[in-house]
């Protein structure tokens, strides 16, 4: 999403693009002992920050501005898709990230989207979300529109829905073996609790349409902080960022296992107030970024820690050792202040 200031397949995935380049002094790396570097690079018990890069920062690819980035996923042949917000979607090599294609989208009129989730599916199209309607379409990979979801009216933008623009669907992920699809709303719909972001999901039909289903509930640490992605694990359990800013602090960016396997399907539920009987995706702190060793990064402006900066997109690449390899990155909005960083990770959960 563009910057506000805020008081505040997986399967397929999992054998691909298990490793990324650290080139350059943005990358740096520890050197040692394992143990040794495990405490160097440690964010908490359960996540380390094995590198990160700055390489695509204020770049450009076949004429387009290489930033703006809000989601990522791991396509078919391993490569990564890099989707910007201003509507047109990167394809980058894995171990690189130097841009190899880009393709630009639109919705049925021609006109641009405010892209911000992305699933690649088993047949390699494209679901990819924008938060003004919102909508999710599916898009073959040279950007054609193949098909455009069902969404609640509840979760449209005002005045048609309770929805605030630029405050809908930023994450999209595949659970299920591909069975089901869930889309994050960003914020919290008019008539619900500051904080109580809905969860919608899509059962997948014959022809690989999606069919709306349940719809959960899911509560942010503070009702400042936004769901700017999730990304669902084999087990059926999520891992979702949690991300705000504060003019002259800063960004605060969390990373949460949380598990919507039990929680209440909300989706008849007008207002969610705090109902008793309705149980929420239950959660778990991983790590709060901030925590993360800083490995030489510097900041554009004011952070808890310079390593930081609008963090949004998320993708599963790989599992090595018990733990799985998990990619971020930031969007710069096109902004010198910002920064377009990839983070690469590892994530260890129970």
């Amino acid at each position: 999403m563009r910057l506000r200031t805020v008081l505040a397949t997986v399967t397929a995935g999992l054998a691909a693009a298990t490793c990324l380049s650290a080139a350059g002094p943005a990358n740096a790396v520890a050197t040692g002992t394992d143990a040794t570097n495990a405490a160097a690079h440690a964010c908490s018990s359960s996540v380390s920050l094995d590198s990160f890069s700055d390489a695509l920062d204020k770049t450009t690819f076949g004429g387009y501005f290489v930033g703006n980035l809000s989601a990522l996923a791991v396509d078919r042949d391993g490569s990564l898709a890099a989707l910007a917000d201003r509507s047109y979607l990167f394809d980058l090599d894995a171990k690189t990230l130097a841009p190899k294609k880009v393709v630009g989208l639109a919705d049925e009129n021609g006109a641009a989207l405010d892209s911000e989730g992305l699933v690649v599916d088993r047949d390699g199209t494209r679901l990819v979300t924008s938060e003004t309607e919102p909508s999710v379409r599916r898009y073959s990979a040279d950007g054609r529109i193949l098909d455009r979801l069902p969404v609640p009216s509840s979760l449209l933008v005002s005045p048609a829905g309770r929805a605030t623009s630029n405050q809908t669907f930023e994450g999209l992920t595949l659970l299920d073996g591909g069975r089901t699809l869930l889309a994050s709303m960003e914020y919290a719909v008019s008539g619900d609790t500051a904080g109580i972001v809905r969860f919608q999901t899509w059962q997948r039909t014959k022809g690989d349409h999606f069919r709306l289903s349940a719809q959960y509930a899911y509560r942010t640490d503070d009702p400042i902080l936004g769901v700017p992605e999730v990304q669902a694990l084999p087990d059926g359990r999520l891992l979702v960022l949690e991300r705000g800013f504060t003019s002259g602090v800063g960004n605060t960016v969390r990373l949460f296992l949380a598990d919507p396997r039990h929680a209440t399907d909300t989706s008849g539920i007008d207002n969610l107030t705090g109902q008793a009987g309705v149980r929420l995706i239950r959660k778990t702190l991983l790590t709060d970024i901030a925590t993360c060793p800083s490995l030489g990064a510097t900041a554009k402006q004011p952070q808890p820690n310079p390593l930081l900066d609008n963090i949004e997109g998320m993708a599963v690449t790989g599992r090595t050792k018990g733990a799985y390899k998990v990619l971020l990155v930031s969007d710069d909005n096109q902004n010198a202040a910002q920064t377009t960083r990839f983070y690469r990770l590892s994530v260890r959960v129970r």
